[in-house]
């Protein structure tokens, strides 16, 4: 690396010891959290292993010692294991990014290893006598007691089962936040990237989105089984409760790039999407709606017709 790029490189490890400090900041770590990749990912793809590890590791020693010096040593060492838990996913996206792979294959291995990652966490903890799921448990409980007599009889909820539900839907959860994760940090790592001269392919255009007509299948597939399954202490009621809003929730996205492409085609601006996304978080009883857009674009030439009018 070229002299005038160390110290623009030093900058991006005193962000990362900014952005891991600010996880100790109530109002921050919820937003700043979303953004720890990617400091790392710069580092990881501008600079050599070697580099790297220096930085990475003096980062992690210096946040390390702040911290004990001016709070306490147990913080400090989370703070660590936060950083370690994350840096397999750094080096799966970040080794990806040197081979100027396809956006599509950065999100997947991202993501995937950060699943992966959380369900060796859950068996670790249990192995280790730790109960993260009863502590979600007593967590939603310990909230919906916290309720006046007469909330709780105007909300007509069976807090049993919702909470059975939500424990139940915790795979769901877990995909969400690692596909969530793993979009946020390639969106930003890859302006950033650019930005510092390298090649990092983006997404494609949102309007030529196209889920795989298996999707199709699987969703048919899993509103029959919601017909039949009843037993909310079965496996299949645990998939198919999975399974259902993550189609659906990719179907309603798939109903927003038919938007894009119809604005596209007709020349319109931007605003029929927009409206769209607008409708779909303001009004969630659309979901269905636009879920079933979704599949049909997705059955159906709708878009080579559209084309071949044109």
């Amino acid at each position: 690396m070229e002299e005038t790029q160390k110290p623009r490189m030093l900058g991006w490890s005193i962000v990362y010891i900014v952005l891991l400090l600010s996880l100790m900041a109530p109002l921050l770590n919820l937003v700043t959290f979303f953004f720890l990749l990617v400091p790392v990912l710069v580092l990881y793809v501008r600079l050599g292993t070697k580099s790297f590890l220096i930085h990475y590791l003096a980062s992690l020693a210096i946040v390390y010692v702040l911290v004990s010096f001016l709070l306490i040593g147990w913080i400090g060492a989370m703070l660590v294991s936060v950083s370690l838990f994350l840096l397999p996913p750094v080096i799966q996206m970040g080794n990806l990014y040197k081979k100027r792979a396809p956006a599509r294959s950065v999100l997947n291995a991202g993501a995937v290893t950060l699943l992966i990652e959380l369900l060796i966490s859950l068996v670790v903890a249990h192995l280790f006598g730790l109960n993260p799921v009863g502590a979600m448990k007593r967590f939603m409980i310990d909230s919906f007691n916290l309720y006046s007599p007469q909330m709780k009889s105007l909300m007509g909820v069976d807090i049993d089962t919702i909470v059975h539900l939500s424990v139940q839907m915790l795979p769901m959860y877990m995909i969400t936040f690692s596909l969530l994760y793993a979009v946020i940090s390639h969106a930003a790592t890859r302006r950033v990237l650019v930005r510092l001269g390298e090649s990092v392919p983006a997404f494609r255009p949102i309007k030529d989105w196209k889920l795989p007509k298996s999707f199709i299948w699987i969703y048919v597939v899993a509103l029959v089984l919601e017909l039949f399954t009843k037993d909310m202490e079965s496996t299949l009621f645990t998939v198919v409760l999975n399974l259902l809003p993550l189609l659906s929730t990719a179907f309603a996205i798939q109903a927003i790039s038919f938007l894009f492409f119809v604005a596209h085609m007709n020349r319109w601006n931007k605003t029929l999407p927009i409206v769209g996304i607008a409708l779909l978080l303001l009004f969630p009883p659309l979901f269905f709606l636009f879920s079933l857009i979704g599949v049909f674009d997705v059955a159906f030439p709708i878009r080579d017709r559209i084309t071949r009018k044109e």
